[in-house]
């Protein structure tokens, strides 16, 4: 967020006596949950790759390897989730908390690189399908599918899926590798039943497009949140609706709205108000609209009477 110095004019920056909490509560539980998933997913990708070996199952393999990247999302995840709640300094006025939305980004495109790995792999197999330990490969897929269950509740229970990009990368994840467990499942009843060994691969592949829709919605939100875009819940023409339908204003300008971390938004604007009334009632008023209207609490607003004459301003 680019600084501007306008000299000759007050700066009113509202100072937050409240405690954050709420916002600190939900981080402890997102670790915790993110703790108790990255445990169940790695013990369960060791099992499922001599699984895959042991068997000769391309979807298992693949779900293993899709579990590999997992328990490096997830650790990624909680690692990033550390490095955000160390304290901001003079170099990082922010503090670190963009750490989590660089690690659901990166989250992101390895689901991507996984998927085009399984996919690549499966048209190698689609022409000489190889014979696969089908009843061996469906108890290890069924497993890994209680497995991931227990993990995607554990985040459901502790952490703040909806809200927060990065859990939610790790969410996706292991969303994916369920989704991975189940297609192994029906790959298996289809071998063992019909000898039809070429569903291993087309499952295969069906899954990697699923996990390439869910990753794709990860990396659009983290890019969105990186180019320092609008919070998709908030309407930039409403919040100036809003502010200049308070009395004695004017005009508000160069208004931005932008999100630091999930959770965890900021607003800046100047207002024009009319000469003869009380700026600082107005100011008060002002954060409180915002707060009550967008549920934003970080705010730095000018108050700009006629005198005031700046430059214009480039964004």
């Amino acid at each position: 967020m680019g600084q501007h110095h306008h000299h000759g004019h007050s700066h009113h920056h509202h100072k937050h006596s409240h405690s954050h909490n709420h916002f600190d509560q939900v981080r402890e539980g997102n670790k915790k949950g993110l703790l108790i998933a990255l445990l169940i997913t790695f013990g369960i990708m060791i099992l499922e790759l001599f699984g895959g070996i042991i068997t000769n199952s391309l979807a298992l393999l693949s779900d293993s390897g899709h579990m590999l990247s997992d328990a490096s999302s997830l650790l990624l995840s909680f690692i990033a989730m550390w490095f955000a709640s160390r304290p901001s300094s003079p170099n990082k006025t922010f503090g670190y908390y963009r750490f989590e939305i660089l690690a659901a980004l990166l989250n992101g495109v390895t689901l991507f690189v996984i998927a085009g790995f399984i996919v690549w792999e499966a048209y190698e197999r689609l022409f000489e399908p190889p014979t696969v330990a089908s009843g061996t490969m469906m108890i290890i897929a069924s497993i890994g599918l209680l497995a991931n269950l227990l993990s995607a509740w554990s985040l459901m229970r502790s952490g703040d899926v909806k809200e927060n990009v990065n859990l939610r990368s790790a969410y996706l994840h292991i969303l994916g590798d369920a989704l991975g467990s189940v297609g192994a499942i029906v790959a298996g009843v289809l071998m063992l039943l019909f000898e039809w060994y070429v569903a291993d691969p087309i499952i295969s592949v069906i899954v990697a497009l699923l996990i390439l829709k869910s990753a794709w919605g990860v990396i659009k939100h983290s890019v969105h949140i990186l180019m320092e875009g609008t919070p998709i819940t908030i309407n930039q023409e409403e919040v100036k609706a809003v502010l200049e339908g308070i009395e004695g204003v004017k005009n508000v300008h160069d208004l931005h709205i932008w999100t630091i971390t999930s959770g965890l938004d900021s607003l800046s604007c100047h207002i024009i108000v009319d000469d003869k009334v009380s700026s600082q009632q107005i100011l008060q008023q002002a954060i409180e609209e915002i707060k009550n209207n967008f549920k934003i609490e970080h705010t730095t607003i000018q108050i700009e009477k006629s005198m005031i004459k700046h430059q214009d301003l480039k964004i």
